[in-house]
């Protein structure tokens, strides 16, 4: 995300969509009531005579929105936002769509902004530089491509080796296999982005191996990880572990699972861990907690930011969660906010 412009006296703030984990960063910041501005199109009505209204060609201008209702489509990667026009050259009042894509600007202009908020879009902006992260899980059956965004984990592709009965002596069979798999990531993946090759076995080893011959510019930097599982369970497998490559490490999503991990395993032995608004908030408010673990869409709903200030002015982490991903629907399932302590509290 690129930060254009931001007027304290205003309350706006002026970004573009340089990623399509921006998109995300963006639905988590919006509020039903901030105005949104952007480039859109909308017909001018124009009535030809009583009894029928002629339809105008649509044409390129700048709304402002008042918020209603905020969308973000996973499948498509756009986010929507539906309100009344405040501001432009036509239509004042009446109902209109905004839709924001990769590459678009838009101006958010709020009453107040939260520290959380702003936050975010600061992290949003660093984090746009980092490259995402493709995995293939696979055995010697079946292959996963898998995309790590800073929302989440999405599968793109599953492949399947054929490799059943007498086929399985086939010559061909195994080069066919890691062929598709290779023709798949050629779709996906730009030189320079870092690949994870995973699984149990040495399929994972043999594919490394076909894919450094015909595409060494892909290949040649790929991480290959031993891991108990195949497909998606494996992936999830090695960001729960936090191992890998320091892409791994440093992603948005592996240090939030790595997190939520920790905080099951201190709930699973009755350790330092606590879960629910209000014992969190306690823990907050006493000093004792560590890490406060919080889910993203709690943050849309509700102004957390006393707590976290709290927090990090005891010197405690702050982990905003998605709900996109394993971690999140754990930590939604203990109320959307927990925390790893430094000591018990009542």
């Amino acid at each position: 995300m690129r930060l254009l412009n931001q007027d304290p006296v205003s309350g706006s703030m002026k970004v573009q969509i340089e990623t399509e984990d921006d998109i995300w960063h963006l639905f988590n910041v919006l509020e039903i009531n901030d105005i949104i501005t952007g480039s859109t199109t909308r017909r001018d009505e124009k009535v030809a005579d009583k009894l029928r209204a002629e339809r105008a060609e649509k044409k390129r201008m700048t709304l402002s929105v008042r918020a209603e209702k905020i969308e973000f489509s996973d499948s498509e990667l756009r986010l929507r936002i539906l309100g009344t026009i405040t501001d432009g050259p036509q239509d004042i009042g009446q109902y209109h769509t905004l839709m924001f894509e990769v590459g678009e600007i838009l101006t958010i202009t709020k009453e107040k902004w939260r520290d959380t908020q702003i936050e975010r879009l600061r992290k949003a902006v660093f984090e746009s530089k980092k490259p995402m992260v493709v995995f293939v899980s696979l055995d010697q059956d079946d292959a996963t491509i898998a995309v790590l965004r800073q929302f989440g984990l999405k599968e793109i592709a599953s492949i399947r080796s054929m490799r059943s009965g007498k086929q399985y002596q086939e010559k061909n069979t195994a080069s066919s296999y890691h062929d598709e798999i290779i023709s798949k990531l050629m779709s996906v993946m730009e030189e320079g982005m870092p690949l994870v090759i995973l699984g149990p076995g040495f399929e994972k080893e043999l594919l490394a191996e076909s894919g450094k011959r015909t595409r060494s510019e892909l290949f040649s930097k790929a991480h290959i990880h031993q891991t108990g599982q195949s497909g998606m369970p494996g992936v999830n497998e090695l960001l729960k572990k936090g191992m890998g490559a320091d892409i791994l490490r440093e992603s948005r999503v592996a240090v939030e699972m790595e997190a939520v991990e920790k905080l099951m395993e201190e709930i699973g032995k009755d350790g330092l861990a606590t879960y629910g608004p209000k014992h969190t908030e306690n823990a907050a408010a006493s000093g004792s907690v560590s890490t406060l673990l919080i889910l993203d869409s709690m943050i849309r709903v509700k102004d957390h930011d006393a707590m976290v200030r709290s927090v990090e002015e005891q010197k405690g982490n702050v982990i905003i969660v998605s709900e996109q991903h394993d971690a999140g629907r754990q930590l939604a399932a203990l109320g959307g906010i927990a925390a790893i302590l430094r000591y018990r509290t009542e």
